[in-house]
């Protein structure tokens, strides 16, 4: 699960609500990676672009995301797995904030809906990828 929340350049490819992303920047920082990601996600009328510095560290099993730039006040996930035998635990936590009240506001009712949506696309293409690999 790891291996494909930190492959961020596929998301178009199976997260309904993000319409491209590209690495503007990559850095290696002792045994973690650093990206620079500029995406674009759109949900209804509503559709903008922003950028990310992403922290993926493989040793710790952590990925952290921050805005680096953007429409967000505030925007930050964390996501942490946990090896459980044959599956794995994943902790997600999210913190965000628009700078336009009313799309903050819009935005907040559906987003227990965008999360469910998220951890189904997460994992189906995490069945999806195990099949090919068989």
């Amino acid at each position: 699960m790891y291996r494909i929340v930190a492959d961020v350049e596929k998301y178009p490819e199976f997260l309904p609500w993000v319409s491209a992303l590209h690495i503007t920047g990559r850095e290696h920082l002792h045994d973690k990676e650093i990206l620079k990601a500029h995406m674009t996600v759109g949900f209804k009328s509503f559709r903008e672009s922003y950028t990310s510095r992403v922290t993926l560290d493989p040793a710790a099993r952590a990925i952290d995301v921050v805005q680096a730039e953007g429409p967000f006040r505030q925007l930050e996930n964390h996501w942490r797995f946990t090896p459980q035998g044959d599956y794995c635990k994943v902790d997600f936590s999210i913190a965000f904030e628009l700078r336009n009240p009313v799309l903050n506001m819009v935005v907040g009712t559906a987003f227990g809906r965008v999360l469910l949506r998220t951890q189904d696309a997460f994992l189906a293409r995490a069945r999806a990828l195990s099949k090919k690999a068989l």
